[in-house]
């Protein structure tokens, strides 16, 4: 067979990396275990919002920034040596639909805290922000990347909330990031700061193909794991693995009984998470002690989290009001009705 010197020198496309696949199926397993603590909470069998504070909080975070970093790179790998635009628009069609049938199915059962941009609607938008830079220079890329991880410096530990704005509280443009006290959402994943875990996996794949790191990567193998495997079929996991883990939790409250929760740690948990969205985390500690302390000594913590009273109830203003001036600077956020 005679191969000509343009079919000899055209690109290749990249080996399939199999430790880029089993990644992705240890960052699924890593999720479905954080839901599950989020669905036993649900059930009662742990304090409400244990799984919004401390290391599950943090472990929440590690794994979406694994996961879009991950996106990152396997957008690279799958535009090589060229956009294939018929399987790019497929997953985005995919993956975009998917982020619908969540939106629309959290906003029936859970209106109150509804997903209206959690992690698919992430990956979906960064999908085609991402695609976009791989047709502009290298250098782009590396100086968007360096952007937004100093900004992701300075909003989180310089200048803690520097870039949030009231102007961006709305929906339709708290999904950019710079909302200062974004709606409730049982997940939500803004463009800022997440887009930077997945322009820096974007600008470190980019940057391997001027080396032989990819073919490295290839010859380790592991992609015949049960974790690549899983790693193939992300989306398939993800739409799934809720509803059954669910079910497991509902199931186990027909053989174990989840305790009765402590009225008042349960008061405090709910009050910080709350209150922790537009304050310092030391402020709303002393801001909800001491709103619990007027609770209890004017006996209206029960009705208050029952709903028999309500947070514009004269007397609940008052003693927030009251608690709001012991403490400087005064927080602005009020206790909200633990239903």
């Amino acid at each position: 067979m005679i191969v000509s010197a343009t079919e000899a020198t055209a690109p290749q496309r990249p080996p399939r990396i199999g430790l880029v696949d089993t990644a992705r199926g240890a960052a699924l397993i890593a999720m479905a275990t954080y839901h599950f603590s989020w669905d036993l909470e649900f059930m009662g069998y742990l304090q409400p919002g244990t799984a919004e504070t401390g290391w599950l909080k943090i472990y929440a975070r590690a794994i979406a920034t694994t996961f879009l970093f991950i996106v990152g790179i396997s957008l690279v790998l799958s535009s090589r040596p060229e956009i294939r635009w018929p399987s790019f628009w497929k997953r985005f069609a995919m993956v975009a639909g998917a982020a619908v049938v969540i939106s629309a199915a959290t906003r029936y059962f859970v209106p109150g805290e509804w997903i209206y941009f959690g992690i698919l609607h992430s990956i979906a938008a960064l999908s085609l922000i991402g695609v976009a830079f791989l047709r502009l220079p290298l250098p782009v890329t590396l100086l968007v990347t360096l952007a937004l991880f100093v900004a992701w410096i300075v909003d989180a530990f310089v200048m803690p909330g520097v870039l949030d704005t009231h102007l961006f509280d709305p929906k339709y443009l708290a999904w950019l990031g710079f909302a200062a006290t974004p709606d409730r959402s049982n997940d939500f994943v803004p463009l800022f700061p997440w887009a930077t875990p997945f322009f820096l996996g974007m600008s470190l794949a980019r940057l391997s193909f001027r080396t032989k790191l990819p073919q490295r990567l290839a010859s380790l193998g592991t992609g015949g794991t049960w974790l690549a495997r899983l790693g193939r079929h992300s989306l398939a996991f993800y739409l799934i693995h809720q509803p059954v883990l669910i079910a497991i939790a509902y199931g186990l409250t027909f053989i174990i009984a989840p305790p009765k929760p402590d009225p008042a740690a349960t008061y405090l948990r709910q009050c910080n998470t709350s209150c922790t969205v537009e304050q310092g985390e030391a402020l709303c500690r002393s801001f909800c002690q001491c709103t619990l302390d007027q609770l209890q000594a004017q006996q209206l913590l029960t009705p208050f989290q029952t709903g028999a009273v309500k947070a514009d109830d004269e007397r609940i203003m008052v003693l927030a009001t009251q608690c709001s001036a012991e403490i400087e600077p005064a927080p602005q956020s009020q206790p909200e009705p633990q239903q």
